[in-house]
């Protein structure tokens, strides 16, 4: 017997159908003596309009009530799926953040959590009761409902996983596993079996979107293993696990792009002490998250500064460096929408070398121009032209040996 906590997104629970099949998959894993907690995502598209509705009568919302408004969608399913279970015969009962609690900060819109009281569901779960539980939602030092922001019933789902010492966490979804890369690319793009935490953190950080960042730093930190699984098939899926439970760890794990990407060149900036910290030091207040930095010193005593960012900071990024002009005594700004970030992710990389210049030389057979290049311990990241992300992905991808043979 274990004790899982199987979490189902928007898509697996979009309408009473598909909470019937997913109930059906909680009811064969409680005949399976198993302990079952399950997290949900409000149904498809609900979050959104609820969002809409809060926009549309104020964009300056009060935030606190904008979380009393769209945590209603996780607790209309949590509430379904209870009644789903029920009509299959499975003890089950709802509960939303506040009830458990799950204990947050205060930002609303946007709120971690803290800590999770577990107790009480799993003395019912011992009884053999399914607790339904809300995800997205918390309770905060004001005893206020809180939301965590996008994507956050994944988190929601990997914190009650720790708080309960589950075996692991299954998030369902609408693909079954994690792949090489993305399928719609790169047909020939295979599923893992397994990929540990880092990977995960890389990929989900340069583009993945099959789990959320903030889920997988979680996990990787409670060591919570993680399975994603498909909501419409048996196949197995892929765990998340750690590395220590890979024995034989490839070179690459797999190839990320991302097209939400901005590049801006910062021309003729004085060549001295403190001039970096003048130019991002308003970026960090105005919380504009800045990605690739690379600088090139002239033979003038000045300096070209080049940098990444989200594609929609650019704006808000131009208008905080026209105002420090004088401050930084920059000749110029070049800004650069129309690029992409490419990553190839793998711990193989500590043990392997010449994985960077083989990234190089597949691109250059490409005529791919590399416009910024950065790396990490397992990964490494180029800018290129958005009209090449998909050559790019491609030829990468048979670079390294990734394609399905």
């Amino acid at each position: 017997m274990a004790r899982i906590v199987m979490k189902f997104g928007g898509t697996s629970v979009a309408d009473l159908d598909r909470i019937r099949a997913a109930a059906g998959r909680v009811a064969r894993e409680v005949e399976a003596g198993n302990q079952v907690a399950v997290v949900v995502s409000a149904m498809a598209g609900v979050t959104n309009q609820l969002v809409g509705w809060c926009q549309s009568l104020s964009p300056l919302h009060d935030a606190r009530e904008y979380d009393a408004v769209v945590a209603t969608g996780e607790q209309v399913t949590a509430g379904l799926m209870a009644i789903a279970l029920q009509a299959q015969g499975v003890e089950a009962r709802s509960w939303q953040g506040w009830q458990i609690p799950v204990v947050t900060d205060g930002a609303h819109g946007a709120a971690r959590i803290e800590r999770i009281e577990g107790k009480g569901l799993i003395h019912r779960m011992e009884t053999g009761q399914v607790a339904v539980v809300t995800g997205f939602q918390g309770l905060g030092p004001d005893r206020r409902t809180t939301t965590l922001g996008r994507g956050g019933s994944d988190t929601s789902a990997v914190a009650l996983a720790a708080a309960l010492a589950a075996e692991r966490c299954d998030i369902y979804t609408d693909v079954d596993g994690i792949y090489t890369t993305d399928p719609r690319i790169v047909p020939k793009a295979r599923k893992l079996a397994r990929i540990t935490y880092e990977e995960m953190l890389e990929l989900a950080s340069v583009g993945a979107k099959v789990l959320q960042t903030r889920s997988v730093e979680l996990a990787m930190k409670e060591r919570v293993r993680v399975q994603v699984r498909s909501s419409f098939t048996d196949a197995p899926g892929t765990l998340v696990v750690d590395e220590d439970e890979i024995v034989e760890k490839p070179m690459v794990a797999g190839i990320a792009y991302s097209r939400d990407e901005a590049k801006i060149t910062v021309r003729s900036v004085p060549d001295r002490p403190g001039i970096a910290a003048a130019l991002f030091g308003p970026l960090a207040a105005a919380n504009v998250n800045v990605d690739m930095i690379v600088q090139n010193v002239a033979a003038d005593g000045t300096t070209d500064l080049t940098f990444t960012l989200g594609k929609a900071d650019l704006p808000r990024a131009r208008r905080l460096l026209d105002d420090a002009h004088e401050a930084i005594g920059y000749a110029e700004i070049a800004a650069d929408a129309d690029v992409a970030k490419i990553s190839v992710v793998g711990v193989g990389m500590r043990s392997h070398a010449g994985v960077a210049s083989t990234m190089f030389r597949a691109l250059a057979e490409k005529a791919i121009n590399i416009q910024v290049i950065s790396t990490s311990e397992i990964k490494v990241s180029v800018l290129v032209g958005a009209e090449y992300t998909e050559l790019a992905v491609r030829a990468l991808h048979t670079a390294y040996g990734l394609d399905v043979a």
